[in-house]
Parts: C-alpha cells; structure tokens; sequence
C-alpha cells in the first residue's frame, strides 16, 4: 500500500489505480464514495471515475481509520468531519522516515566532502604555483651567479696575462 508521499504525481486516477494504490477492492472504494464525503471522484465523459490526489489520500485516510485504528463507519466519518483528512492519514512508516533521513544526510556529507575537496584542491594548486614562481627565482639567481662566476675567471686570466 502507498502513502501519501509515494502516491505517483498525477492530476487523476482511475479505479483501478487507486485500488491498486490503496490495497483496497473496487466495490469497496464505490462504496465509500456514498459513505465518505471528503471522496467525491469526478466522472470522464464515458462515465469513468477520476480520482484527484485529494481523493486518493482521503482513501487513505478512511482505510487507517477502518481498518487500523478500527472505528465504525459513523465514527471514521465523524472523526474525519472534525479532524480533516490529513490528520487522519496513518503515520509515516519510521524505517521510511529513516531511511529518507539517512540518505538525506548522506547527500548532505557527500555535499560537504566536495566542497572541502575543492577548497583543499584549490589550496594546494596556490601553494605549489607559488614554490615553482620560488624555484624559478631561484633558478634565475643561480644563473645570474654563474654568469657573474664567468666573468671572473675571465678578468682573473686577463689580469694574470697583464701581469706577464
């Protein structure tokens, strides 16, 4: 049986899919039709019964009321004329509620792992632009040296031949 959160998003239902939906008989839905006010199916031009979501969860609701929390028929109707039918739909199942939570928070720590992986990414491509702009300098120095290191040996073998 659906609740109302896995009831597929759709304007209308036929019959059969709310029976299907619902775990309930046909006959049974025809029935509370004239029981229940708050399920009033609209019919198509062929004379088809077209069951809008409100319906559908009324459905719902009337079933968790009979079946469940075992009223009679006059006091499912009583209880949904002063309570309405979203407070009388049967609670969400916990391994469901769970197990939405669960991947909820999932989504939320994978959400945060990347962000942090990017963050962490972007820190270190900073960290090792700016050690290559360093060795590059140092680099650039080291040429200069040897460059100046040349021109000495070559002012000391010209200094050694004035002396000659």
């Amino acid at each position: 049986m659906a609740n109302r959160a896995e009831l597929p998003d759709k304007l209308f239902f036929k019959i059969g899919e709310v029976a299907k939906l619902t775990g309930v008989k046909q006959h049974v839905l025809r029935y509370w039709e004239s029981e229940f006010s708050a399920i009033r199916p609209q019919k198509s031009k062929t004379n088809q019964r077209l069951y809008r979501r409100k319906d559908v969860e009324a459905v719902l609701a009337v079933k968790h009321l009979l079946y469940e929390r075992k009223f009679t028929i006059e006091g499912a109707r009583r209880h949904l004329r002063e309570t309405g039918v979203a407070d009388s739909l049967p609670p969400p199942d916990p391994e469901a509620v769970a197990t939405a939570a669960r991947e909820k928070a999932l989504s939320e720590i994978e959400s945060t792992v990347e962000q942090a992986r990017g963050r962490t990414t972007d820190w270190f491509q900073k960290q090792l632009l700016g050690l290559k702009l360093e060795v590059e300098q140092f680099a650039a120095e080291l040429d200069e040296y040897a460059d100046d290191d040349e021109l000495t040996a070559e002012d000391e073998d010209l200094a050694v031949e004035d002396d000659a």
